[in-house]
């Protein structure tokens, strides 16, 4: 018996109706089916609903039902177990979900199987100076950490220091520090390069800087970033994609890599460029 954890997008349909055709599939095979309790709710399984904070402990595996958005959720919900994830496409074309949904219950039965394997992903561990006390000290990335002026908002300049030593003061709309896999997200959008997902480093890249150096830099996985807010602006943190924080002038976030990893379950290579062809349109010969 496994123990099988899923994770469903909150907006679609289609994410609800796959996801409970595989957990009826299971149950009907003896093995048990854990969501987190708003999500069992939703797709009429409350017995099978358990808190956030322990629905990742004993789970065998979890699959994903949604897009990248629901990926990085439920790789936050499990980081601390290091459960592997499969990602069930259910929508765009997404970065991270391996599985379109006409294959959902081949993949589980190859996971049952053992027909699988594991691509581990860099994760970033962000810490917070000075942070409210509600804000937890250290959080993780699988895509990007964010410090970016407030919404209503002018430039903020953020003073960016690489292993203890100051590197240089960005005037911008923010900064991007992100992984190899967050190097297709946010970073891009902001003219960042695209690394492959499978190497590790953290890519640096200015949001709409007002000054003469105005490049990504990718760095060392082992660097450590610490990133001042100053002038007389605040800033505000998101770490993939959620709000965290405001930060007023003389606090800081620290990034650097994570000695927790994604795992991501695969059958196959995972085809990043061929994801990369048919994102942006790229013709073959």
């Amino acid at each position: 018996m496994v123990v099988a954890g899923m994770v469903v997008h909150e907006e679609r349909d289609a994410a609800s109706d796959i996801a409970s055709d595989i957990a009826a599939w299971l149950t009907d095979r003896g093995h048990e089916v854990r969501l987190p309790l708003d999500d069992a709710i939703r797709l009429g399984r409350r017995d099978a609903g358990v808190d956030d904070a322990t629905f990742g402990r004993g789970l065998d595996v979890v699959v994903s039902f949604g897009g990248d958005g629901t990926m990085l959720r439920t790789i936050d919900l499990v980081g601390d177990d290091a459960v592997p994830v499969i990602g069930v496409n259910v929508g765009q074309l997404g970065y991270l979900t391996e599985v379109d949904p006409d294959g959902a219950r081949m993949a589980v039965k190859r996971f049952l199987s053992g027909a699988y394997e594991i691509e581990e992903r860099m994760m970033l561990s962000v810490e917070i100076d000075g942070a409210a006390h509600d804000v937890p000290h250290e959080v993780y990335a699988l895509n990007e950490a964010v410090i970016e002026k407030t919404p209503s908002g002018h430039t903020v300049r953020l003073a960016v220091s690489v292993d203890g030593e100051f590197f240089t003061t960005y005037a911008a709309d923010g900064l991007i520090v992100a992984t190899p896999t967050g190097s297709t997200a946010y970073s891009f959008s902001a003219r960042g390069p695209i690394v492959s997902p499978r190497h590790r480093c953290l890519v640096v890249t200015p949001v709409s800087p007002h000054m003469l150096f105005d490049r990504s830099m990718v760095l060392d996985p082992a660097a450590s970033l610490r990133i001042e807010v100053t002038g007389h602006r605040p800033a505000t943190i998101s770490v993939d994609g959620r709000n965290l924080v405001s930060l007023e002038p003389g606090q800081a976030m620290r990034c650097t890599a994570s000695t927790r990893t994604a795992r991501l379950v695969t059958f196959g290579d995972h085809d990043f460029l061929g994801i990369l062809k048919t994102k942006f349109g790229l013709a073959d010969r």
